[in-house]
């Protein structure tokens, strides 16, 4: 393992089991999701496929543009034990005039690859920013299990002393004590889990952030940016979310490849020209136009075109079924956030009556009307009471921006991250007219 390595998870631990320092910076939801949007690799490899996909319309706009090509001929010829060679060196031009349209239903339909790369491209960023959301929302809960249970400890530990004490004087029995004792290891054991689920979360925050979590903050419900209603929720997210508008755009290629394949059964025409030199400095010129019609090819060509329409089919059918997706994903969502919400509201009052319970109970033990057994209950219940608020809050906030997700705003904009946006559009207008060039538009 590098020094590196070494060094980053040597500070996920530290990040996670020690308490942070109150001058160290906080790094907050929205900070996060701005790292996780410049640095992620999974992103970065995403926006690197749609350079890729930027390539398909110069291709495609190469059968607008001639062919040029540098010719040498040598000929040697035996005739009655006479040899004779003759070597000439030209250069051709061959420039397509028609081609049953194929050439500009392939630029149509790659320009509907790149649109289609574009929302994929935006549906892999709200993947990302989502991702980010819940772990950190899973580190921030699971840090809080963390002190419950080591505060949980320090309770039973005087409870364990406590008892012993009142069993020096007499005043308990040594079942008490045993009693203390087996939930104090209890806790013991519930501490080591919840510090390697803690790490755990620490180690999938950094493979999305990219950088170990320092000094968490808690999470506010984007409520303000939520829709009004689970009926516009829906709306929305079948009207913006990236997958939906990506699956549209693969029905508009689709029906360009099936006109493309198409004009494989129209005519064709080209023309060629073509100046060469011949030893002893005789030139010679020519131009000769071409007209091609298709009568049979095999079956292949319309085979294509079959094919293609089915490939059409298929894809109009991909539309409906990312609509019904994303439809489910919305209610899933927003029912979500209404069950956590309400969960929250009953835990916080379960916490409440568990914390007035237990210290009814403790002063019930001092005057001999409860036994340790009942003030160990009773703090199981506080700590069982705190550890479900905060997972009920948990999954309200991931629940939130799930909805944000599938309505396809969660994006950098509507969340106002410092960070500045990709813009892909760079890319593809410095590329896409290009006659020529080996290095890309970054220098590579």
């Amino acid at each position: 393992m590098s020094l590196f390595r070494t060094s980053l998870f040597s500070a996920v631990a530290f990040s996670v089991l020690s308490l942070v320092p109150a001058q160290v910076a906080a790094e907050s939801l929205y900070q996060a999701m701005a790292r996780a949007y410049e640095n992620n690799p999974d992103l970065n490899a995403t926006r690197a496929g749609l350079r890729a996909t930027d390539e398909g319309v110069a291709i495609a706009k190469s059968g607008y543009r001639p062919i040029i090509a540098g010719e040498f001929l040598a000929t040697t010829t035996n005739s009655n034990g006479f040899t004779n060679n003759v070597a000439s060196v030209g250069v051709s031009i061959t420039q397509t005039l028609f081609d049953g349209f194929q050439t500009r239903n392939n630029v149509r339909a790659a320009e509907a690859q790149v649109f289609a790369g574009r929302e994929n491209l935006r549906g892999t960023e709200i993947d990302i920013l989502l991702a980010t959301a819940q772990a950190y929302a899973n580190l921030n809960r699971d840090i809080q299990i963390v002190t419950y249970r080591k505060q949980n400890i320090a309770f039973l530990q005087e409870q364990l002393s406590a008892a012993r004490a009142r069993f020096d004087v007499g005043e308990s029995t040594r079942t008490d004590v045993s009693q203390a004792d087996a939930q104090l290891a209890g806790a013991r054991a519930l501490l080591a889990a919840a510090d390697a689920q803690a790490k755990t979360s620490a180690a999938v925050y950094v493979q999305i952030v990219g950088v170990a979590p320092r000094n968490l903050q808690p999470i506010a419900l984007p409520s303000k940016l939520l829709p009004p209603s689970l009926i516009s929720a829906v709306a929305i997210g079948l009207q913006e979310n990236p997958s939906v508008l990506a699956a549209k755009y693969n029905v508009d290629a689709a029906g360009f490849n099936v006109k493309s394949n198409e004009g494989a059964l129209l005519p064709g025409v080209t023309i060629q020209g073509s100046v060469s030199e011949v030893d002893g400095g005789v030139s010679q010129a020519q131009v000769q136009a071409r007209v091609t019609v298709p009568l049979y090819q095999g079956g292949a060509a319309s085979a294509r075109v079959r094919q293609s329409k089915e490939l059409l089919g298929q894809s109009r059918i991909q539309v409906d079924s990312v609509k019904r997706a994303i439809e489910q994903a919305v209610v899933s969502s927003w029912t979500q956030v209404e069950a956590s919400r309400a969960t929250i509201q009953a835990n916080k009052a379960q916490l409440a009556a568990a914390n007035l319970a237990l210290n009814g109970v403790v002063e019930e033990r001092r005057v001999g009307q409860r036994t340790t057994l009942d003030v160990l209950l009773a703090q199981q219940g506080v700590l069982e009471s705190k550890e479900s608020l905060a997972q009920s809050e948990r999954n309200a906030v991931v629940a939130a921006y799930s909805v944000l997700a599938s309505t396809g705003r969660l994006t950098i904009d509507r969340l106002g991250l410092h960070v500045a946006a990709y813009k892909p559009e760079k890319h593809y207008e410095a590329t896409k007219d290009r006659w020529y060039g080996l290095r890309t538009v970054d220098g590579r």
